[in-house]
């Protein structure tokens, strides 16, 4: 899910077990390996996508040394030539829209896996194009408030060039801004200039409308179904517009 949801700031804050950092390890690899390869070769400076899937892999703490040994592999090799980007959608429970995106040398095994987490969690693998309209590719910034007013930050970046300012709640402690895509490398640059501490910077899908959920029972089907599809090895994102109070997300047990 986006790292903008409730549920992946509730996820965050339980932390990333061992075997679980070694998967976010393994998934933020390939990340590296397909950017270098379809994206433009392997200088960040002149390639965004490694720029990103880099950023990706210092925000999880992921040690530079493996960074640099799998950009060089992959400039190397034939590493990655076997990777396939493939997007899944379907529903959730309370109709609830999701997308998986996925990267996998086996598309047969990963389709499989993909169905039946979605059939086994209250859900329903669609067809490509069921539910994609629903969501629009945005750059999502999210910004420590730190002691700054968020109403002047909101300008601020609005004047940067962003589209949009998620509103701050009385306990948040980070704001959210939304760019077009193209935009969003020099947003985040101009904020750092101006010495605002930036916690994530990523391109990715956000919900045009959500499907709110009022049921905890609903709610937390919805969450282990998206748990389950973040598991698989081969998926590398999952978005929903699912919304729910952060009430539900916090009494979800594993």
């Amino acid at each position: 899910m986006s790292g903008h949801s409730k549920w992946a700031q509730i996820r965050r804050s339980k932390g990333v077990n061992d075997s679980r950092r070694g998967q976010l390890f393994t998934r933020l690899g390939r990340e590296i390996v397909v950017a270098v390869r379809e994206g433009g070769g392997p200088d960040p400076d002149a390639n965004f996508r490694l720029r990103m899937a880099v950023q990706h892999a210092r925000d999880a703490n992921m040690p530079l040394d493996n960074i640099e040994r799998t950009i060089k592999r992959a400039s190397g090799g034939s590493e990655g030539l076997n990777l396939e980007e493939i997007t899944y959608e379907g529903y959730g429970p309370g109709g609830t829209a999701i997308v998986v995106q996925t990267l996998t040398e086996n598309r047969n095994r990963t389709v499989a896996e993909v169905r039946n987490a979605f059939n086994r969690n209250a859900g329903n693998m669609g067809e490509n194009g069921c539910v994609d309209w629903l969501f629009e590719n945005k750059g999502v910034i999210e910004v420590e408030i730190a002691g700054h007013d968020p109403d002047e930050l909101s300008l601020e970046a609005i004047d940067m060039g962003a589209d949009d300012v998620e509103p701050v709640g009385a306990d948040d402690t980070t704001i959210t801004i939304y760019t077009d895509p193209s935009e969003m490398e020099k947003v985040r640059l101009e904020l750092e200039e101006k010495k605002y501490p930036i916690v994530k910077a990523e391109t990715t899908l956000v919900a045009k409308t959500k499907t709110e959920l009022t049921d905890e029972k609903v709610a937390h089907q919805a969450i282990r179904l998206i748990e389950k599809l973040e598991d698989l090895d081969d998926v590398q994102n999952v978005y929903t517009n699912a919304d729910f109070p952060e009430s539900f997300a916090s009494s979800y047990e594993d």
